[in-house]
């Protein structure tokens, strides 16, 4: 499966699951998705539980927020993660503190999907990467997959959640992983072992680590795209680097985290965002809190630039396997 197809299979295997489990947001609906990931949901489950609503983030959450503590467990589509400001408070002031604020009385079992990142040429209302502003919220859970087989599992155990848990998707790994080049073939899921996922129910659990490349000069913290250009910069630049996706941003695994870092004694962070106040700046302070007298050198980020998203020079924009490749070198000079 690709991981639209295994998005689509996770939800799928929920709605037949659970008659609880609704999906709605912007075209999802009898268009099946701007990306496709809801096609045929609505010919399978019917209009009630597959649902196109108007252009309102702020009344997609709003609404899913009554759901979840009226007993559904909602799916909401947010069309890019770039839209989600308007429904900001919703998910701040709502969904986040409903258990909190109920004393417990009330949960908000509410995943909200969005594609999020740059690859697309979509420029800077359709490429953002907000992940460090959920992080930040006391009481959501933020997940970024970067496969197929993580994505479904990820999926599934985000619905079945009783907190609310924002679920970003990173586009340029939609329809194939890529040698960490903008000018090189997409490589099919069909060919690379994470697209071999089941037909039927499984989780990825939450909070859970995975170790996608052992090595022993460095340890890497990635997640979604910068995944597999953190596994290009190790291959071409020879590096016996350990690459560790985070999958579950926060709350993090951070037991696997320091595992590594002890380990290896090394520590490169890599992600699509700007780098100031991005998630990178949190991963740094833990390591640090962490693992400092194991460390031989200081802590390395390779982000984004720290301007608005550029269109015309996405591509410089984004870490790279050189720029990654030179920050694994600082780290092993240092």
């Amino acid at each position: 499966m690709t991981m639209i197809q295994a998005l689509r299979s996770a939800l799928d295997v929920m709605m037949e699951r659970d008659d609880k489990v609704v999906v709605f947001g912007q075209d999802v609906g009898y268009f099946g998705g701007v990306f496709r990931v809801t096609e045929g949901l609505q010919a399978k489950y019917g209009s009630s539980r597959c649902f196109d609503t108007p252009i309102n983030e702020g009344g997609i959450v709003g609404a899913a927020v009554g759901m979840a503590a009226y007993g559904l467990r909602p799916v909401a589509e947010i069309q890019f993660a770039d839209y989600f400001y308007p429904a900001s408070d919703q998910i701040v002031s709502e969904a986040a503190r409903l258990r909190y604020r109920s004393a417990g009385d009330f949960t908000c079992p509410l995943t909200i999907r969005m594609p999020c990142g740059g690859g697309i040429y979509g420029g800077q209302t359709h490429s953002q990467s907000p992940e460090a502003l959920f992080t930040h919220v006391c009481g959501l859970r933020t997940v970024m997959p970067s496969n197929p087989y993580d994505a479904k599992g990820l999926l599934i155990a985000a619905i079945e959640c009783d907190d609310p848990v924002i679920f970003l998707e990173p586009k340029r790994l939609y329809n194939g992983p890529f040698d960490g080049h903008h000018d090189r073939p997409v490589v099919p899921w069909s060919k690379h072992e994470l697209g071999n996922v089941p037909e039927g129910y499984y989780r990825v659990p939450l909070e859970s680590a995975a170790v996608v490349r052992p090595g022993t000069q460095l340890t890497v913290l990635a997640y979604g795209t910068m995944v597999w250009v953190s596994q290009a910069a190790a291959q071409e630049s020879g590096i016996d680097a350990e690459i560790i996706d985070l999958r579950s941003i926060w709350p993090m695994d951070l037991d696997a985290v320091v595992a590594s870092v002890q380990k290896t004694g090394r520590c490169v962070i890599v992600h699509e965002a700007t780098k100031t106040s991005g998630f990178g700046a949190e991963l740094c302070a833990l390591v640090q809190e962490h693992c400092f007298y194991h460390l031989e050198a200081p802590i390395e980020r390779v982000a984004g630039w720290d301007t608005p998203y550029p269109h015309a020079t996405e591509w410089a924009y984004f870490p790279g396997p050189d720029r990654v490749a030179a920050a694994f070198r600082r780290a092993l000079e240092g």
